[in-house]
This record gives structure tokens, C-alpha cells and sequence, in this order.
């Protein structure tokens, strides 16, 4: 079992396939993007082998994510090589849903079951807004295509921003009561690529709650596992359910079971590490699986016991969440 220094157990990790996107939202990259050189983006070869070693230290569930992880080029055959590991639990996959309208079938053939879709906003002229790019239309054909072939559970994830979309947060509670989807509303986190982010944008999970509670009451569902970063509640009339995910105003920290590995083969213990790993270097110049290990090892072994984001002394990482992973 990987263990940090905290007693934490790491089963989860999640890999980013590229960086690049065909949107550009506010809340994840600037409006002009660095991309990173083709060849220094991890080979699925290298991605396959990264998941098996991870497997023999005991990580299980792992989540495909980008950028935009369906604009690389041939994803379904990487979804097929993740799921084929032995030891592989679940594979998931987090996207904008741009070209889902036309990868949710391959992406099910290649043994897909789980997906989360970014979706902000339910109004074409707000999604221009927040995403600099007219997709709505797309995004909502490529969810209704991973609905009709039967991807469940199937997430849509909201990033709620005071100001610009927290008017729809009704709607989209709306939307979890007539769909067989789960909406999860995020606080908006520090990982703009912008560094326009301030604390009076966050809508806060408790005011968010009470928004949804006053048109129709809810209840907490009894708690799952505490290593999963969403609270759910469900409608008294049990006619559906949100999840609700409190990054910065409730920060689940404590049982955070995951870390991550970015486009160009660094591994991070935290979405908002300082510092990283390098994986792809050592891969190249030869490295055996053990010593690969023993990096994954040492590193998770300085995984941080929180974000910090709510420390008088927080200093933001220098990756925008594009270059990351989310």
C-alpha cells in the first residue's frame, strides 16, 4: 500500500494526457495559451507504464484528464491500454464534452464506463463568456449522447463563479431532478492562468446549499467514503440528487487519497504542489520500474497535509490548471 506521511493510503491517480483544449475557460488557462512541445508530452507507452507501476504500489482508480483529454489524437486506445492493467479498479474520464458527440461510443467500446462533463453554464451567450469559445451546443449533444449510451454515473461539474454563473444554480439543481445526471457544484479554486482569482468570487458550499434548499429541501445522504471529495444531498422527494465539492470553503484534505501526473511526466501530490516529480526523465534515460517506483514512493511520501489555500502565507502554483491536470 502507498502511504504518505500523514497515514493517508494513495489509491487515486489522475493522469493528464495533454494540455492543449479547444476551450479556453476563465477559471483554467489564459486566453492565449502556452502549449508544451509535442515530444515532451507523455507517449501512451509511457502513460501505460506509469499506471502499471502505480498499480504495484497499490493505486486502483484512475482518471483520464487534460486540458481536454479527447483532443488527443486516439484517447479511445489509451482508455483500452488503462483499463486492460491488471489491478486496474476503474478508469474514469473528466471533459468538456466538445467532441463526446462523436468519442462517447468509442470511448465505451474501449471500456469506459464513468465520466464527468464540464459544463458552466445553460445559456449559449454566458458559455462564449466563460469558455471564449461557442460550444454550448456541442457540450450539451455529446452529454446527451453519453446519456443515451448508458455511461452511468454520469457528472456534470459546475464551476460556480460569484457574478457570472451563481444565478443558474437553481437551474442546474433543476436539471439533476428531471435527468438520471448528477450535478456537482465546485467552488471556484486559485488555478486560473489569468491569476485573476480573489476570494469575494467563491461562492461558498453552505450559500450554494441554501440556495438549492429554499426551492426544494434536501438532505445530506448518508456519508460514503471520505476519501470522495463530493458531499451529496439528496431532494426530500427523492427526486434526484447534487453533489457539492468545498475545495476552499470546507477543504477535505485530511482523507485526500490522490495525486497526479501532468501532460509532460511530473508527478504531483497536490493540485496546488510548489513542487514536483519527474517521472518522464528517468523513464527515458532508462529507468527501471522499481527505480520508477521508488520515486512515486518518495515523493508521496512529502505529500502536503493540505492545499493551504486558507493559509495566511498561500502562494499559488505556477501551473495554471490546463498544465496540471484537474
Amino acid at each position: 500500500m502507498l502511504v504518505d506521511g500523514y497515514g493517508r493510503a494513495i489509491t487515486n491517480m489522475r493522469v493528464s494526457v495533454t494540455d492543449r483544449c479547444n476551450l479556453r475557460c476563465v477559471y483554467c488557462m489564459p486566453a492565449e495559451p502556452v502549449w508544451m512541445p509535442q515530444p515532451e508530452i507523455l507517449s501512451f507507452e509511457e502513460i501505460e507504464r506509469i499506471v502499471r507501476v502505480a498499480v504495484s504500489l497499490g493505486v486502483t482508480d484512475f482518471r483520464v484528464t487534460g486540458g481536454e483529454p479527447t483532443a488527443r489524437k486516439d484517447l479511445p486506445d489509451l482508455v483500452r491500454r488503462v483499463v486492460s492493467v491488471p489491478g486496474v479498479r476503474d478508469v474514469a474520464l473528466t471533459t468538456n464534452g466538445i467532441l463526446l458527440k462523436r468519442l462517447a461510443r468509442p470511448l465505451w467500446e474501449a471500456g469506459l464506463r464513468r465520466m464527468n462533463v464540464s459544463l458552466d453554464t445553460l445559456r449559449g451567450e454566458k458559455f462564449v463568456h466563460i469558455a471564449r469559445r461557442d460550444g454550448f451546443r456541442q457540450t450539451w449533444e455529446g452529454l446527451l449522447e453519453a446519456d443515451r449510451i448508458g455511461f452511468r454515473p454520469l457528472k456534470v461539474n459546475m464551476v460556480v463563479m460569484r457574478g457570472v454563473n451563481d444565478d443558474e444554480i437553481v437551474d442546474f439543481a433543476e436539471m439533476a431532478r428531471t435527468r438520471p445526471w448528477q450535478i456537482r457544484f465546485i467552488e471556484f479554486m486559485p488555478l486560473d492562468g489569468d491569476n485573476a482569482w480573489t476570494r469575494d468570487q467563491v461562492v461558498p458550499a453552505r450559500e450554494i446549499l441554501e440556495k438549492i434548499h429554499a426551492r426544494w429541501p434536501i438532505d445530506l445522504v448518508a456519508q460514503g467514503p471520505l476519501t470522495d471529495p463530493a458531499r451529496v444531498f439528496r431532494f426530500k422527494d427523492g427526486a434526484g440528487d447534487v453533489g457539492i465539492i468545498a475545495s476552499v470553503s470546507e477543504p477535505f484534505c485530511f482523507a485526500c487519497d490522490r495525486i497526479r501526473v501532468t501532460p509532460d511526466g511530473k508527478l504531483r501530490t497536490c493540485l496546488f504542489s510548489t513542487w514536483e516529480t519527474d517521472l518522464k526523465g528517468p523513464m527515458r534515460a532508462g529507468a527501471s520500474d522499481e527505480e520508477v517506483a521508488g520515486l512515486i514512493r518518495a515523493a508521496v511520501a512529502k505529500k502536503e497535509a493540505g492545499h493551504g489555500i486558507n493559509d495566511p502565507g498561500f502562494v499559488k502554483p505556477q501551473r495554471a490548471m490546463y498544465a496540471i491536470g484537474g
